[in-house]
């Protein structure tokens, strides 16, 4: 029965990455899978590490617990901080889309998704407290091999977004979330419309087809934004449930 159900979570696991590496190839990167060392320690804040054991694991990041999840902001994490050559000073590391997914995957997590309007709270008010310039989340517009034949996803632009670490469709861009009491989308953007505008394509032909959450850039408040992936940015990172329960099943632990 174990057998079993080893067996069934890889299927799932394996379908999970195989759906998204398409469109990982496109960029030329593959997803990332879990390591074992990283999950365990993903929990751990930095500074209280070395009051467990330091010959065992390396230090994790601070974290925080929002309804049975665990997330990270990538630039709590001492390995992210970098030296500005222009300034001399530290600085944060930035990574594109992918590489940001990448960063939260090796840790069984994911860029964060909001699903919910608690949840978007949650992140809005983070980048507020930290007075955080701009994310990664796991927003993906499907415009990778397979989406253009669904009928679901037209017209694109409005249709076509989801959340890549639960695969989870986001509702139309063109109207207020059922059951929310705001639109997370910008009225705002480079051409001064609504979001998502992919306006990058109309500058150099790149579309915009990662979610990202910016902060009053544009005197808009904190919201969403479509951006196109390869520009840098820090992220937050959420516990994701299929990479726990697939290193939890190959490693035999409990995380």
């Amino acid at each position: 029965m174990k057998y079993l159900a080893l067996l069934t979570l890889l299927v799932i696991a394996g379908v999970c990455v195989a759906q998204q590496q398409d469109q990982a190839a496109q960029q030329g990167t593959l997803l990332a899978l879990p390591e074992l060392e990283l999950c365990q320690t993903r929990k751990i804040p930095y500074l209280h590490f070395f009051q467990l054991n330091a010959s065992l694991l390396t230090p994790g990041p601070k974290h925080w617990q929002f309804n049975n999840h665990w997330y990270y902001f990538s630039w709590d994490d001492p390995s992210n901080i970098e030296t500005d050559p222009a300034t001399g000073q530290p600085a944060g590391k930035k990574v594109n889309w992918l590489d940001a997914r990448n960063e939260c995957r090796k840790r069984c997590m994911d860029a964060v998704g909001m699903e919910t309007l608690q949840e978007n709270n949650m992140i809005f008010k983070f980048l507020e407290s930290r007075n955080v310039t701009y994310i990664w989340t796991s927003g993906r517009l499907c415009d990778f091999t397979g989406c253009e034949t669904r009928e679901d996803l037209k017209p694109i632009n409005i249709k076509g977004w989801f959340w890549s670490n639960t695969n989870q469709k986001i509702p139309p861009t063109n109207a207020v979330i059922p059951t929310w009491n705001i639109q997370p989308w910008s009225a705002a953007g480079h051409f001064g419309g609504p979001q998502p505008d992919n306006a990058e394509f109309q500058i150099n032909n790149t579309t915009e087809s990662c979610l990202g959450v910016l902060n009053n850039i544009y005197d808009d408040g904190i919201k969403w934004h479509d951006i196109a992936c390869y520009h840098k940015k820090p992220v937050i990172c959420e516990d994701s449930d299929v990479l726990i329960q697939y290193i939890e099943a190959v490693h035999n632990v409990k995380l």
